[in-house]
Formats: C-alpha cells, sequence, structure tokens
C-alpha cells in the first residue's frame, strides 16, 4: 500500500504539478516533455495503449501487473489532464457529484436532452 504519510489526493496534486512543470521541459530530457512537444494525438495513442495493457492484466492472476498497468493508465491520465488543462480537483469533484448516485440514474441524466 502507498505510504502512509502522503494522502491519496496529495499524490495527485503534486504528480500534476511536476506534469504541469514538464510542458516546459526539453524534450529530450524527459519523457512526459516529450509527449507534450508532440501533441495530442500522441497522448492519446499512448493514452489508449495503457487502456489495453490494463484491460489484458485485468484478464490475468496477477494483481501486482494489473496495479502497475492501472498506475501507467491513471498516470497517462494525468498527462492528458494537463494538456487539455483538467485539474484533479475539477475529476474528483464530478466523481463526488456522482457518489451515491445509482450509475442508471446518473448515465439517463446524463442521456437526457439539455435545456428542459
Amino acid at each position: 500500500m502507498a505510504s502512509d504519510t502522503m494522502a491519496s489526493h496529495d499524490i495527485l496534486e503534486r504528480l500534476h504539478a511536476v506534469l504541469q512543470a514538464r510542458r516546459e521541459a526539453d524534450p529530450a530530457s524527459s519523457y512526459v516533455a516529450s509527449l507534450y512537444h508532440r501533441g495530442l494525438d500522441v497522448i492519446l495513442k499512448k493514452l489508449g495503449e495503457e487502456a489495453t495493457e490494463t484491460i489484458v492484466a485485468a484478464k490475468n492472476e496477477d494483481q501486482q501487473a494489473l496495479i502497475g498497468e492501472l498506475a501507467d493508465l491513471w498516470f497517462h491520465s494525468l498527462v492528458l489532464m494537463v494538456q487539455r488543462g483538467v485539474a484533479p480537483d475539477e475529476v474528483l469533484g464530478e466523481l463526488a457529484r456522482r457518489f451515491g448516485v445509482s450509475g442508471h440514474d446518473e448515465k439517463a441524466a446524463r442521456a437526457a436532452p439539455r435545456g428542459e
């Protein structure tokens, strides 16, 4: 389990700050900077690859492999969030809003026509 000295939210915020700083870094010196330099399509392709690897890991019995792939998926999701200007608190707020709401009800609310 993660270190007890740092809350999960703190980890997301610190990682988000590092990823934001990497946007200005030399692409030759940083993997993340190279993703930002190469643009949104490359970031989306990498996120898709990580999602596929997560699915494959989930089909296997190796829990640590699944955890590693989920970490990669979350990491690259955060890369995308920085690229698109989405803060972790925005996503956490949306999750909090949905908490305790039936998945069927939440999905129906999203499918309802806007402005009615």
